[in-house]
Order: structure tokens, then sequence, then C-alpha cells
């Protein structure tokens, strides 16, 4: 229960068409009031950087109080948030109902969003949120594409550094040569009519990175849904636009909701239910997208047929039970609850998930990695990713070989940097990108 309110905490929509939420006046007032509050109270200190920025603000003004703090230095505040969520569902006890009315992430989504319509977002920035056009592009020769993104390439990322604030160290996502869609249209695993949950139908948003960097997330799941008589199709309208919203572009999000909204009701209508492969884009469809767009029927109906993947196969479990045939798992795996698995408001279904494998040793780590998004590969921010991460890092480093998995995937190579950054001469745990694919393993449904 959450001190300051009996009641769960709800979101108001996004006033992102009203002239006001642009008013830079009334965003700096909006501002001062809510970093008031978070000043008086600080039990967000440890989540993220951005609290600490603040904190370190307050304490060196001259008053020791907000009204000293200049308000250009707020940048810095919301230069380090990465919309998690983690202090609005986990840690504020302001959140509405509450009377203090308090919604930091979105309050420093609005502050992007005034600068990106006062000062547009940098190009560097608006061609690396193009994650559909970079995938197709890096699709036509992989290879290349993988060389100059390698951390070790002495080469190229200096350059990529230089010139796109990628910092040099930071592990770029791998591209695959052939998208998961395009992979899914060659070959359709065979459904298990003899499965509990036979009779099911379900279209999988394969999402950019399951589509263009690691298709073994979406085959992974295709073939254990196929096991326990889950019908499935693959589709990738277009990117779900979290990089836009990192960036304040919402009315981009708004045309990329819109879109896929539109493309995916044709399988509602059917009764299939959704299924995102990553928790960043389940995020999105389930609960921001119904705050931009809150007026929109098909934006609602798709919120209501979305499942995140662990979600929905925890659910077949509940309901159907799963198909036997599950090897016992020997070796250990740690597992990490993802912030936007958290910030779905669902429970710790990754673990629930790997719970299934019969002697399934199962560690969880349910704390920020650090990564952030596109947020942790920045220059300005990969070595604060690091540190918020460290907690992480180390305890996942307390395994000695294992698997080490995480429902965000960028969130599993961050935290695998973290403990190389660590040391030691233990054997670190093997990164597996999804727990998914822990489960097909124990099906013998691929190596």
């Amino acid at each position: 229960m959450r001190e300051g309110s009996l009641e769960a905490p709800t979101r108001h929509p996004l006033a992102w068409q009203d002239p006001d939420f642009y008013d830079e006046a009334k965003l700096d007032a909006e501002m001062r009031r809510v970093f008031d509050i978070c000043h008086g109270c600080r039990r967000c200190f440890n989540l993220c950087d951005s609290f600490p920025r603040l904190f370190d603000l307050v304490d060196a003004a001259p008053s020791e109080e907000l009204d000293t703090v200049r308000s250009e230095d707020f940048k810095q505040v919301v230069d380090a948030c990465t919309l998690c969520d983690m202090c609005f569902m986990t840690k504020c006890p302001y959140v509405p109902p509450h009377n203090f009315n308090l919604d930091f992430p979105h309050l420093m989504l609005r502050y992007r969003a005034v600068e990106a319509k006062k000062h547009g977002v940098p190009l560097v920035d608006r061609e690396l949120a193009k994650t559909d056009r970079n995938g197709k592009l890096a699709a036509l020769a992989p290879a290349v594409a993988n060389w100059a993104s390698d951390a070790g390439n002495g080469l190229t990322r200096p350059l990529l550094e230089k010139r796109a604030g990628l910092h040099r160290e930071a592990a770029l996502p791998k591209y695959a040569g052939t998208s998961l869609t395009a992979q899914a249209r060659a070959q359709a695993p065979a459904v298990n009519e003899a499965a509990p949950g036979f009779g099911r139908r379900a279209v999988l948003y394969a999402t950019c990175f399951a589509n263009y960097n690691d298709p073994g997330i979406g085959r992974a799941a295709r073939a254990v849904l196929a096991k326990n008589g889950v019908a499935t199709e693959v589709v990738h309208p277009r990117c779900c636009g979290m990089p836009l919203l990192e960036q304040g572009d919402i009315a981009g999000v708004a045309r990329a909701a819109a879109e896929v909204a539109a493309a995916l009701g044709p399988w509602i209508e059917e009764g299939h239910d959704v299924i995102a492969l990553t928790p960043s884009c389940a995020l999105m469809l389930k609960f921001e997208w119904p705050l931009i767009l809150p007026q929109d029927p098909a934006v609602a109906r798709l919120a209501r047929a979305t499942f995140d993947l662990s979600e929905y196969l925890v659910d077949i479990a509940r309901k159907e039970g799963l198909a036997p045939g599950l090897a016992p798992m020997t070796e250990p795996v740690t597992l990490h609850i993802a912030c936007h698995s958290r910030a779905q408001n669902m429970g710790q279904k990754g673990a629930e998930l790997l719970r299934l494998i019969p002697e399934a040793k199962v560690t969880v780590v349910e704390r920020c990695s650090g990564h952030g998004g596109s947020w942790g590969f920045k220059k300005r921010n990969f070595e604060v990713a690091l540190k918020v991460g460290k907690p992480v890092a180390r305890q996942a480093a307390k395994q000695a070989g294992g698997y080490l998995t995480s429902e965000c995937p960028l969130a599993g190579v961050h935290i695998g940097q973290g403990m190389e950054k660590l040391g030691g001469e233990a054997p670190k745990p093997a990164l597996v990108a999804h727990p998914v694919q822990l489960l097909a393993r124990a099906y013998g449904l691929m190596e």
C-alpha cells in the first residue's frame, strides 16, 4: 500500500494537443511544484541519476531550497530520465489520485516535447530513431553493419562516437540478415493440436528489435506457442515509437499508434490476441498509446488485446496448462526483471515463466540495469548507465556459470558489459536474450 493514498495509482491522459502543454512559463511552474515535492521526500534517490542531480542542485543552491535553483539547470535532471516509469510505479506516494497529482516521467516527457517544439530534435537523434529504416538498410549487408558497429572496431567506433554521439565502448545491437517477418513467411511451425492451449490464435507484433536485430526471440516464441497449440502470425507494421517518445516527439508516437492499431485491428476482429515480443513495445501498446490518443477506439481495442510475451505464456499455463515435454533445467539462471516489464504492473511474469521448467533454479534481480534504451548508448550517458546498473551486474556476477537473461534484450547485454567491467576469474553466466528461449530449449525445440 502506498503512503499518502489508499487508492490504486492512475494516470491522466497526456494533454499534448493543448497549447498550454507547451507554455514555457506554465511548464516551469509545474517543474518547480513537482521538484519541490520531490526535494521534500527524496524517496527516489537511488532509482536513477535524475533524482541525485535534482537533490544536488537544491543542496548547492544559496538557500538550499528550490527557490534559488536556476530554471536552466533543470535540463540536466530531464536529460538523465530514461522514462523507465519506476518512480511512478514503485516509489512515489504522491501519484494520482493523490491531490499532489505527481507524474514525474510524464513531466520529463513534457519538458522534452517543449524542447523539441522550440528547437527541433537534433539530426543525429532523428536518424537513430528511424529503427525500421535502419534495420532494412543494415539487412542489405549485415556483416558490414555489424563490423562497423562492433565495440572492438578501433577504426569506426571513434567516428561513431564523434559523429553520432554513441560511446565507443557501448555494445550496440547486431543486425540479422533476414527479418523475423521474412522468416515467418517462409516457415510456420506446426501447431500441436493435442496441446491444452489448442484453439488460441495470436499475432506476434515483431517489434524492431526482434524483427531486425534478434529474430531468434520470435522463432523461440512461435515454436513454444505452437507446441502449446497456439497458431501464430508475425506482423510488423512499423516501430512502436518508443525512440520518438524519448525525444519528446509525441505527435510522431501518435502517428505510429494510429498506424499500428489500424493494421492490427482486423486480426483482433478475427479473434487473435496480440503479443508484443519486447516489454518496452508492450508498454507502449498497452499503456502509453491510450494516454496519448485516449479518444481513439482502435488504440483502446488494441490495448485491451495486447499481452507481453511472458505474460501470455503464463496465462496459458494458468488457464489450460502447458503441453508436456519440458526437460529439467540443471543450470542456474539469473533473471533481470526489466523496468518496462515492471511498469506493465503484471507481476514477475518472466520468473513465473522460467519456474514452469522442472527443477529450474531462478534468482530474480528486480532493479534497473541502467541502460534505458538508446539513452545508455550515448557518450554522455554510458558511464552513468554503468554506474546505475552496477548493483545488478554485481548480483548477476555472483552466479558462476549458468544463464543470465532479461525480458529486455538490451538490458541483458548492458548487464553483461557491467559484469565484464567488474572483472574476476569466476566464469560468467551465459547471456540468453529472452526467457522464452530457455523454455524453447527445455522443450527441445532449439539449441
